[in-house]
């Protein structure tokens, strides 16, 4: 192991010295190392060791960011744990061949208050192994502004794979597997975004972005892959969801592609001014895409449900849930049966909205209870339905007359294949209308029926 004095004399000679070729090009290929960086074994770390090297695994990261220098890795196997990450890790190996292994010591890596954390190209394997109450994930960060995940492997945590507090940065490139809690846990982000990862065959969820009160968070969630994500902590909804927003505003959830969640692809709870958009969400167990509880300001659009027990609810006016726009959504394939025994009035509901919502130019097609459901008992305010297609549902429009209720406006739809009506209004579960489409919503003068298209 090299001391203070020896590694600084070899850091201030870096400059002159050739680079061997191992680093990452454009393309995320390695073909030369990076300069002014290191070698691991010039400080005793050596690919493939049959013995532990975390004390001198440690030492490395600890000179290296004295230096402010990264760090190269070669292909191979590394035995490490414990580790604490100093304020500045840059840690570079080869794609898919530079493996860190946990050896079952308490943890992997954890940093806090750092500057700078940096990981690219490197596998880190976790075997499932138990972790210290210490920390939360195989890679578990905190106060750090600048995380740069790139190009890398997290498998097998015993907790979460990923856990970022209160950091900013990114998250890519990067696939996460077989976490036994979620693949990616951001708490109270700066900055961050989580972009163009795959996310497999986690336990209890996916990618959660939460904050510990509600408010402005900002993180972008873009273009990855989630697939295969349960419930193993069983329950409602905490569990089991591809994407989970709670209590983070300004949030983006776009252009990604979530299958088989036990519970929904996205769900956004508590989380104002929430974008989703552009996401193709197949086989959920529960409600595909939610946005619940207490929010204000939602737009979704542009999203494709393909199979799910409810396709989209935008909900919960009475915890002060309101204001979205649900636009240009294409809904079908949903079940009456899902993890659990549903809560009036059952699964099968193709959209759901209660409050100072406009629900335009969507397609939905196979909601064997409800196409469209506006209002729940008193809850409904300011709604309106305009220009969307329903085809081969229970009901087409199951609308809320319950006294209280405030104003909807149900117009220039096609409503094809009700088989119990096309729009037909409930007190809270119970139809207690004739076909409003065929009356125009006599008796009701705080709901406006017209131009209705049924057949």
């Amino acid at each position: 192991m090299w001391n203070r004095r020896r590694f600084l004399g070899f850091s201030t000679g870096m400059a002159a010295i050739a680079v061997s070729p191992v680093a990452a090009s454009a393309s995320g290929d390695q073909s030369t190392q990076p300069r002014a960086s290191i070698e691991a074994s010039d400080f005793g770390v050596f690919a493939n060791a049959p013995v532990d090297q975390s004390s001198a695994f440690q030492a490395m990261l600890d000179e290296a960011s004295d230096a402010d220098m990264s760090v190269f890795l070669p292909a191979g196997s590394y035995v490490v744990g414990g580790i604490r990450l100093p304020a500045r890790v840059r840690l570079v190996g080869v794609p898919g061949a530079t493996r860190i292994l946990f050896n079952s010591e308490n943890f992997l890596l954890s940093g806090q208050a750092g500057e700078r954390i940096e990981f690219t190209g490197i596998t880190f394997e976790g075997g499932r192994r138990s972790l210290s109450d210490s920390v939360r994930g195989l890679i578990d960060l905190s106060g750090v502004p600048h995380v740069a995940v790139d190009n890398c492997v997290v498998t097998g945590s015993g907790k979460y794979g990923i856990v970022l507090a209160g950091c900013g940065g990114r998250i890519e490139r990067t696939n996460v597997a077989t976490a036994a809690e979620a693949a990616i846990w951001a708490t109270d982000s700066s900055g961050l975004q989580i972009t163009g990862n795959i996310v497999r065959d986690c336990d209890n969820g996916g990618i959660l972005v939460h904050r510990s009160a509600i408010g402005e968070d900002g993180t972008i969630v873009s273009s990855n892959r989630v697939e295969r994500i349960h419930a193993a902590h069983g329950g409602t909804g905490p569990f089991g969801n591809g994407i989970n927003v709670f209590r983070a505003g300004n949030v983006i959830v776009a252009s990604n592609v979530i299958a088989d969640c036990t519970f929904s692809a996205i769900r956004a709870n508590s989380a104002s001014n929430i974008q989703i958009t552009g996401n193709n969400c197949a086989r959920s167990g529960e409600t595909a895409i939610y946005a619940e509880f207490s929010f204000e300001g939602a737009v979704i659009s542009s999203n494709i449900v393909d199979g799910a027990a409810n396709g989209i609810s935008i909900v919960n006016f009475n915890e002060g849930g309101r204001m979205a726009v649900c636009s240009g959504n294409l809904v079908r394939n949903l079940a009456t049966s899902g993890p659990y025994p549903a809560d009036p009035p059952g699964f099968g509901v193709g959209i759901t909205v209660e409050a100072d919502t406009s629900v335009t130019g969507n397609v939905i097609e196979s909601a064997p209870r409800y196409g469209m459901h506006i209002g729940w008992g008193p809850f409904m305010r300011n709604v309106v339905a305009t220009g969307n297609v329903i085809r081969d549902v229970g009901e087409g429009i199951a609308v809320s007359v319950v006294e209280g209720t405030g104003t909807a406006v149900i117009s220039d739809n096609v409503i094809d294949k009700a088989a119990n009506g096309a729009i037909v209004g409930h007190r809270w579960t119970e139809a207690v209308t004739g076909d409003l489409a065929s009356s125009g919503g006599s008796g009701f003068p705080n709901i406006l029926v017209e131009r209705n298209q049924v057949s």
